[in-house]
């Protein structure tokens, strides 16, 4: 019986659900927004939430345990300098779930699963400084 059971288990063994949403949170800081079916949207509300307190706490060890869900540093590193800032002042809910209908094949209830109130960081900037090296480059080459 699942009588006060919280783990959704979403019909896969443990180590396949954790790499299941390792995966989808990787993926939901990388791009700001996701869609998938709605059960696991709801599983992977939780991993986020967590993720995003421990960007607000900042320490070494709060990175550390952020890195054993995302494996990767510079998704870390934005999860930390740029995604948790835009959240101090608010105490929970940074994520928000919108069902967008049923799946045609299988009829799954498909969900989409967003940050609230989150702004990209700006690509043009990054652009830009790659420009600038370039530049740089070039002047050094033809000097």
């Amino acid at each position: 019986m699942q009588h006060q059971k919280r783990v959704p288990k979403l019909g896969r063994k443990s180590s396949h659900r954790k790499a299941l949403l390792s995966n989808l949170a990787i993926q939901l800081v990388k791009h700001g927004r996701i869609q998938t079916t709605h059960a696991k949207a709801k599983a992977l509300r939780s991993v986020i939430e967590r993720l995003i307190t421990y960007g607000k706490k900042g320490t070494v060890h709060h990175r550390r345990l952020a890195f054993r869900v995302l494996r990767d540093r510079k998704l870390v590193k934005l999860l930390f300098d740029h995604i948790a800032p835009q959240y101090m002042n608010r105490q929970g809910g940074y994520t928000r779930i919108l069902k967008l209908g049923f799946r045609d094949n299988d009829a799954a209830e498909i969900s989409l699963i967003e940050f609230v109130d989150y702004k990209k960081p700006d690509e043009k900037k990054s652009k830009e400084k790659i420009k600038e090296k370039k530049t740089k480059t070039k002047e050094k080459v033809e000097s």
